[in-house]
């Protein structure tokens, strides 16, 4: 037994290793995609050394490495501990990308699979959380290199949170929620009216308002349909366009 338990204390070969060293092994990691490897390596280079110059990039390489090896939280975490300990760092622009990749593509995997879903509980607030984080990239680093890819990915957004919403819409209004559904459509209408999804949103809300006994309000917004979208509906135009009515 004791023989057997000794084994657990087995001992670290990279005490006294200098931060160079430590950082050069994570590196090695890295390129190999050792991810939990690497993580131990840049924790104890910057436990070790936390005043030096290599404490800062092992945060992020931390950051990074969490977020390669699927620990989407522990990676927005480091993210964030970065954030409060170095304000006014170079490489902000690379942590607010970080963050906006991160929540991307989680939110991407939830609007794949959003048909299937109990939707009362679920809301959109990783696509909320890239788009502000991208958001922030594009106001505060407008000449950074990421810039480009943010604003791609910032109008995919705007397109996927009305979509997600509007998924939210169609689940209250076939269980008969209709107040709650014409509140959701209203908002991706107000939100988002450049996105895909308003066309949906509008008939969404006509319809809420035909089950609510709101006669006037659906056929207003039925000539708003049919004036913005023409294939939806035939109804004489109204006399306000879209986007006054709902700017």
């Amino acid at each position: 037994m004791l023989s057997a338990c000794g084994t657990f204390d087995q001992p670290d070969h990279t005490v006294g290793w200098p931060p160079e060293k430590l950082y050069a092994e994570a590196r090695e990691d890295l390129s190999g995609s050792n991810w939990p490897a690497a993580i131990k390596l840049l924790e104890k280079l910057e436990s070790r050394h936390p005043f030096s110059r290599w404490a800062e990039q092992a945060q992020l390489q931390i950051a990074y490495a969490h977020y390669r090896n699927n620990e989407r939280v522990l990676a927005l975490a480091a993210l964030d501990r970065f954030l409060k300990l170095h304000p006014n760092h170079v490489a902000l622009d690379y942590v607010y990308y970080m963050k906006g990749v991160i929540n991307f593509n989680e939110q991407e995997g939830l609007l794949a699979t959003l048909g299937g879903q109990d939707l009362t509980e679920r809301d959109l607030q990783g696509a909320r959380d890239a788009f502000d984080a991208f958001r922030t990239l594009i106001a505060r680093f407008p000449d950074s290199r990421f810039v480009e890819d943010a604003e791609a990915r910032l109008i995919y957004l705007l397109d996927a949170i009305a979509s997600g919403e509007v998924a939210v819409a169609r689940y209250y209004f076939k269980r008969g929620a209709y107040v709650a559904a014409a509140n959701r459509a209203q908002g991706v209408i107000r939100q988002f009216p450049q996105a895909k999804s308003v066309e949906s949103a509008l008939s969404i809300l006509a319809d809420s308002y035909d089950q609510l006994g709101l006669p006037e309000l659906r056929d207003d917004t039925r000539r708003v349909l049919a004036q913005n979208f023409p294939a939806a509906a035939t109804v004489s135009k109204p006399e306000k366009s879209w986007w006054q009515m709902w700017r």
